[in-house]
């Protein structure tokens, strides 16, 4: 099953930092890859429940 997640990203000075809209959770890198894979980990993790 496919699911839409969405994800507001926002650039600091050092680190991207992604907030899921409608998952709660927030994460960050330093690369928009690094983000990308974070981003992977952290709802894998918030689905795992």
């Amino acid at each position: 099953m496919k699911r839409i997640i969405q994800v507001y990203v926002s650039r600091g000075q050092e680190y991207y930092v992604a907030e899921g809209v409608d998952l709660s959770f927030v994460t960050q890198g330093r690369t928009l890859d690094e983000l990308t894979e974070n981003i992977s980990e952290a709802v894998a993790l918030y689905l795992e429940d």
